[in-house]
């Protein structure tokens, strides 16, 4: 019988993440720490908007853009909160999810053999999508030394004659790591020196905690014209399970998106995308209030580590921290799985987000204070059991 597998998707390798969750679902008592979900119920004005749009009917399909009312409040919701400026027919188009647009992206814009830079570590899904779109990818090993951000240095030593696009993952999962306004301006000088363009994920935009408002590179100097933006209600709005994002960016990309997009997907979810409207335009206060809870969240963790004496670079944005587990002298996978089947603790291994984050785990604080102690707790007599055999 002829084989019926597409050589790219054999080798493509299963998400490090998710294997921990099939061991979590057979197993009693555990504290998961490791999706990336908000644990806060979808703000109800939000809720109320999406029942009422089902109550009237408003089912149908949408334009393969999405509707023209919720383009036109990204876009003010874009200028008003990072001073970004797109045009709402041509520049904008609704997607299933940040990561329809991400695997889009890369889809309509690179040829085969095209490189793209991935500073590590980062979320799982660009490498995969990157290859499936006949891409190499190139990763940067980020430095902790350098608060896991990407140096103008690093970038430039990355870049080849077929460098065309870099992979710009700020607010940071897994590390919480932020990319400043200096640091953008930087970068942005590089990128267009070297005719590169820039995919940058800001899906975490909401979700900063040092005070000054995040910067997107789109905003920076002849950055606009090479920076596909892509942004989404799921982890600021607490809106996972609606699958909505959009991409922004050149008209003349947005385009071959909508394309591809009108082809595999037709349009992103209806009545999603009315809620998403009450969202953009009524919700900031309830994004406030959450933000609030995660740096709680955030500092408390930090503080539990400090006693603990277990080193943990200071996350300043997303809900993540990356605990250094170097010391224990296991990989990370080891240290999880063991973790896991001893305590009951679920975390991811570093190593799921590239192998840069070898030597770490990742916690996510989406969770609450009490499911965080419990953890911590747990965590604390692993951890002390663990400097006891070394004894």
């Amino acid at each position: 019988m002829r084989n019926p597998l597409s050589d790219k998707a054999v080798q493509l390798q299963p998400s490090g993440i998710r294997k921990f969750f099939d061991i979590v679902n057979e197993m009693d008592d555990v504290v998961s720490l490791g999706v990336g979900e908000p644990d806060f119920d979808t703000p109800w004005a939000i809720r109320d908007e999406g029942i009422y749009t089902l109550e009237q009917g408003r089912t149908f399909y949408t334009s393969n853009s999405g509707l023209k009312p919720l383009r036109e409040e990204i876009c003010r919701y874009l200028y008003r909160r990072f001073s970004l400026t797109y045009d709402p027919l041509t520049q904008v188009f609704l997607t299933v999810g940040g990561s329809e647009g991400i695997d889009t992206a890369f889809r309509a814009m690179l040829n085969p053999g095209d490189e793209v830079i991935i500073p590590e570590p980062c979320y799982v899904s660009y490498a995969p999508c990157v290859r499936l779109a006949d891409g190499v990818v190139r990763p940067i090993r980020l430095q902790e030394k350098d608060q896991f951000r990407l140096t103008p240095e690093e970038l430039l030593d990355a870049i080849t004659d077929k460098t065309k696009m870099l992979v710009l993952p700020f607010p940071n999962n897994p590390t919480g790591a932020v990319m400043e306004k200096e640091d953008l301006e930087k970068i942005a000088k590089v990128c267009v020196e070297k005719d590169i363009f820039v995919l940058s994920d800001e899906i975490y935009a909401e979700l900063t905690y040092t005070g000054d408002r995040h910067y997107s590179i789109a905003g920076m100097p002849g950055m606009k014209e090479r920076t596909i933006l892509i942004n989404g209600f799921s982890k600021a709005y607490a809106m996972t399970g609606w699958r909505l994002g959009y991409a922004c960016g050149p008209s003349g990309i947005i385009r071959q998106m909508i394309k591809i997009h009108q082809y595999t997907i037709m349009c992103a979810p209806t009545n999603s995308q009315y809620a998403a409207v009450v969202a953009l335009r009524d919700c900031d206060e309830e994004v406030a209030k959450m933000r609030e809870a995660y740096n709680q969240r955030r500092r408390f963790l930090m503080n539990a580590f400090k006693e603990m004496n277990l080193p943990c670079f200071e996350p300043e944005g997303a809900f993540y921290v990356f605990p250094c587990i170097k010391e224990f002298g296991m990989s990370s996978d080891e240290f999880a799985t063991r973790l896991l089947r001893e305590q009951h603790v679920a975390v991811v291994p570093g190593n799921a987000f590239g192998e840069s984050g070898e030597g770490y785990i990742r916690i996510s604080y989406a969770y609450s204070i009490r499911n965080l102690k419990t953890a911590l707790s747990r965590i604390d007599k692993f951890i002390t059991g663990l400097r006891a055999e070394k004894e």
